[in-house]
């Protein structure tokens, strides 16, 4: 199982504007494509603004490649989310998940 990690921050206005986006749109999105498993969106608030881990689960980096192309690394932010956002990672992180 691999994890692939984003962060992104967005003022506390658009923050339940970003948080529709992921369950109305990407995460069903998400939901098609062969290897996901699952996602989950953890959030702070930090001063005035709200920051995002996005946290999506899938079978292999083969099954990240459905989604995210060849260069599994480089941040899939479609521009809906890119206009709630006051900044976001350009990069992403993978761990592989260890089961306990």
């Amino acid at each position: 199982m691999i994890e692939r990690h984003w962060k992104g921050i967005t003022s506390i206005e658009n923050s339940n504007s970003y948080i529709k986006h992921l369950l109305e749109d990407t995460f069903p999105q998400l939901s098609k494509i062969k290897g996901f498993k699952k996602a989950s969106i953890l959030k702070r608030v930090i001063n005035d603004s709200v920051e995002f881990l996005i946290i999506t689960q899938w079978e292999s980096i083969n099954s990240i490649m459905n989604f995210s192309g060849e260069n599994t690394e480089v941040a899939v932010v479609p521009l809906k989310a890119q206009k709630l956002m006051t900044s976001y990672d350009l990069k992403v992180s993978h761990y592989e998940k260890i089961e306990a």
